[in-house]
């Protein structure tokens, strides 16, 4: 059975994953009431999506529309909570804007929640202004 550590690493293949075509599978990852909170989400975006169909009917379309090519993932730190099936993650993403042609990185942190080999909850914390500097929305 998969920990948060496992769990992380197998998202980051799934999630982050740069090339073409990795996300096949992320379903499994997830359990049936999986939640994915978002509490900075930009004005219309909701902060929380709750169950498998849902996250993936969330976060599909939105990674297929994302206007850039990531080419980079660091792992920054992890961090253990009192909280066996619950880990801090602080990483960064580069990448490119596909219609500036800016390069940027920008840092996430995200909190796992593990229950019985699947991600029960994914929390990310986004710097969205800074990712709308990025994709020269802001």
């Amino acid at each position: 059975m998969s920990g948060p550590h496992e769990l992380f690493e197998r998202m980051r293949s799934h999630w982050f994953g740069l090339a073409e075509g990795e996300a096949e599978g992320e379903g499994d990852l997830l359990a049936d009431d999986v939640v994915l909170e978002m509490p900075f989400a930009p004005p219309g975006t909701p902060g929380r999506v709750q169950g498998r169909e849902e996250v993936l009917a969330f976060v599909t379309p939105r990674r297929a529309a994302l206007p850039a090519r990531l080419d980079g993932f660091r792992l920054l730190a992890v961090h253990e909570t009192a909280d066996p099936e619950v880990i801090v993650v602080e990483y960064e993403l580069t990448g490119v804007a596909t219609r500036t042609g800016r390069r940027a990185s920008l840092p996430f942190v995200g909190v796992l929640r593990a229950r019985d080999g699947r991600v029960a909850l994914w929390r990310e914390y986004q710097d969205t202004a800074g990712i709308a500097r990025a994709l020269g929305a802001g």
